[in-house]
């Protein structure tokens, strides 16, 4: 990955993780733990794309699912 684009996304997962930190009431830590578990991180590089283009309540929202729905099949 090209260096401006690596520092792109990087910039929007920083962005994007302490919004989800704030709206979930989470510490970093607990945020390393939820990541670890679900590749919230992972899922914000490989989205990149169209995630940047949608605003931030919306990729939040995404990532509520993603995680909610990683919760019920390890259920």
């Amino acid at each position: 990955m090209e260096t401006r684009k690596f520092n792109d996304v990087a910039y929007f997962q920083v962005g994007i993780a302490r919004k989800y930190m704030r709206r979930h009431n989470l510490t970093p830590l607990q945020f390393v733990e939820m990541d670890k578990q679900y590749h919230i991180l992972h899922f914000l590089e490989v989205g990149y794309e169209p995630f940047h283009l949608t605003g931030d309540e919306g990729v939040l929202d995404e990532l509520d699912e993603i995680v909610a729905e990683q919760q019920t099949a390890s259920l």
